[in-house]
């Protein structure tokens, strides 16, 4: 948090590689990129630096790498404690807490789809400093700023005014900084798909693409 970021083992850079390999693997030229919350900023670095891959950009929940946007409400953690590495079922429960947490009285988690991901996720591949090196890679990565003023191709910006995760003013600057980005602020939505506007998300983020095809074609 000081600056120091040189014990990081990748970037967002390193990941935004990774994704326009695998675009290029699967035999695609360019994509709708789509990305939610730290997917969000890999999604906003294969714009970047990738940006003959990419023919629209949806960024969710995220945010631009200032720090004095989309800041994190830390004092939420401070009631669940920090997740348990060793036992998977406590894993879960820890899991579902966090993500109750993040949802919203008005769009809550649907807790027994959490468990099933959180195990899921354990089975695949638990591994307890995964979560800081994706911490450190965000914060190596820096301000995006500048470089998303540059963009220039179609951009929607969605956030929920109600994100603990990352405050929606993240959401907010990001639209700022590209050329022509919408915004799509939804109220009472925390960080997450909640289950009851998850078609409503759906059906916006097709519409966007099918008015960016319309626009090609």
């Amino acid at each position: 948090m000081a600056g120091d970021c040189s014990t990081a083992t990748y970037s967002l850079s390193d990941m935004a590689a990774d994704t326009a390999g695998l675009i290029e693997a699967l035999g695609f030229s360019r994509v709708h990129l789509i990305g939610a919350s730290m997917g969000g900023m890999i999604a906003q670095t294969v714009a970047i630096e990738h940006p003959e891959k990419v023919k629209s950009l949806v960024s969710m929940m995220s945010s631009t790498g200032d720090r004095s946007v989309g800041q994190t409400d830390f004092s939420m953690f401070s009631a669940i404690g920090a997740p348990p590495q060793d036992d998977r079922d406590a894993f879960i429960e820890w899991q579902v807490r966090a993500l109750r947490m993040l949802g919203t009285d008005r769009y809550p988690v649907n807790e027994s789809a959490a468990r099933e991901r959180a195990g899921l996720s354990w089975d695949r591949d638990h591994d307890p400093n995964g979560l800081l090196r994706q911490s450190m890679a965000v914060l190596k990565s820096g301000d995006r700023t500048p470089s998303l003023k540059k963009l220039r191709l179609p951009t929607l910006v969605i956030h929920g005014n109600a994100d603990r995760m990352i405050h929606c003013s993240g959401g907010k600057a990001t639209a700022a900084a590209i050329p022509g980005a919408e915004l799509l602020l939804i109220e009472g939505m925390g960080h997450g798909f909640p289950d009851a506007i998850a078609n409503m998300l759906a059906k916006r983020i097709a519409h966007f693409i099918y008015q960016v095809e319309s626009a090609v074609s």
